[in-house]
């Protein structure tokens, strides 16, 4: 056992980047993967309806730990091994495109029909209608839960450190090994985390306002 030093802290706030790293490319994977799943749920044909809904029922109905516990054991004991970075890449993905999915639909929902109706009016077809009419309306509904859902993915990062990706709380997991000082280390963690998160809830309370603000006048 030793002391917490400034080496641990610049160890642990090292790890930020990888909490980051790994942030950006499930956000950047779940929205590409929500916008899919919001456009099935708004199509016309049935079974595309049915098939996001099934998609998005089974990674919203499970836990996120067990869905990383999937990818990454799974995989291994199909004799398919895998980086825990990919692993949590790929289970954030997925987790974060059922979200962003029903976060969107919801947004695209909230257009009013008339704009959908007046849309087909003028003979556009459903892709036009969403790239031109719904889809930049719907924009602006959905930018202030996409934020608060961000924060969210951020905190979620942190169970990657259960399939040994050295992420924040890893990191601190390792440091805390070595020094046993649970309440400085974690703290350290916390604060870090807090200083990631923070700045988007604000974020996402102000875009909120000024939503309810244009809605009101």
């Amino acid at each position: 056992m030793r002391e917490f030093s400034s080496v641990d802290l610049i160890f642990i706030a090292m790890a930020i980047r990888w909490t980051l790293i790994l942030s950006v490319i499930a956000f950047v994977g779940g929205a590409a993967g929500g916008l899919v799943l919001a456009l099935s749920r708004t199509a016309d044909s049935r079974a595309l309806r049915g098939l996001a809904m099934g998609f998005i029922q089974v990674f919203q109905g499970t836990p996120l730990l067990m869905q990383l516990f999937l990818v990454y054991f799974g995989l291994a004991v199909l004799g398919l091994p895998i980086d825990p970075l990919v692993a949590a890449a790929v289970a954030l993905t997925l987790h974060a495109s059922a979200f962003l999915g029903e976060i969107w639909r919801g947004a695209i929902q909230a257009v009013p029909q008339g704009q959908s109706e007046a849309a087909t009016a003028l003979a556009l077809s459903y892709p036009d209608r969403m790239r031109h009419v719904i889809l930049p309306q719907a924009m602006r509904v959905a930018t202030a839960p996409t934020v608060g859902f961000l924060v969210q993915l951020i905190k979620g990062t942190s169970l990657a450190s259960i399939i040994g990706f050295t992420e924040l709380t890893r990191a601190g997991q390792i440091v805390n090994n070595a020094t046993f000082q649970p309440f400085l280390v974690f703290g350290t963690v916390a604060a870090l985390y807090f200083i990631l998160c923070w700045p988007l809830s604000l974020l996402a309370r102000r875009m909120e306002a000024r939503m309810r603000l244009a809605i009101t006048r």
